[in-house]
């Protein structure tokens, strides 16, 4: 697919991981880039996953939930044994993960930040996330998507 190359989807190259990458028309206009992909791709809400980037005690953390759902800070501080959690600033996510709000994605960041991705997406056979830009998504298993980031499953969304 021409134009669809991204720190994310070369990483699954290089590692030689199955995965299929679909593009959509992203609307600027859209509250939820989570919602727009799975209403553009035809997907049930609930295998789209979105990237959110959280401070447990001052450190950067990755949460990676449904898009129907909310990350719940506390579980995600509690699954990396910290404390105290709070969403990370915009501009310190778009830092340390090299991508844009809305785009980012949990795979090919520019700082190994841990990845926690919620319990629900080992219910399914593959999952959705962003592919490293608005309207570019990355179909993968969860387990495959775990083992990259060398992550962990755990139950953060609320």
């Amino acid at each position: 697919m021409a134009g669809t190359s991204t720190p994310a989807t070369a990483l699954l190259s290089k590692k030689g991981v199955a995965h299929r990458v679909h593009a959509y028309e992203h609307d600027p206009r859209s509250d939820s880039y989570g919602l727009e992909a799975a209403e553009a791709l035809q997907l049930s809400p609930d295998r789209v996953f979105k990237t959110l980037v959280a401070e447990i005690d001052g450190a950067l953390t990755v949460g990676v939930v449904p898009v129907t759902g909310q990350l719940h800070l506390k579980a995600l501080a509690a699954a990396t044994g910290g404390k105290k959690a709070r969403m990370a600033e915009i501009a310190a996510a778009e830092r340390a993960t090299g991508y844009v709000a809305g785009g980012i994605s949990p795979l090919g960041q520019k700082k190994r930040l841990p990845v926690v991705v919620d319990s629900s997406a080992q219910l399914f056979d593959t999952i959705y996330c962003s592919a490293g830009r608005r309207g570019l998504e990355i179909e993968l298993a969860a387990a495959d998507l775990v083992r990259l980031v060398q992550g962990t499953f755990a139950d953060i969304a609320g």
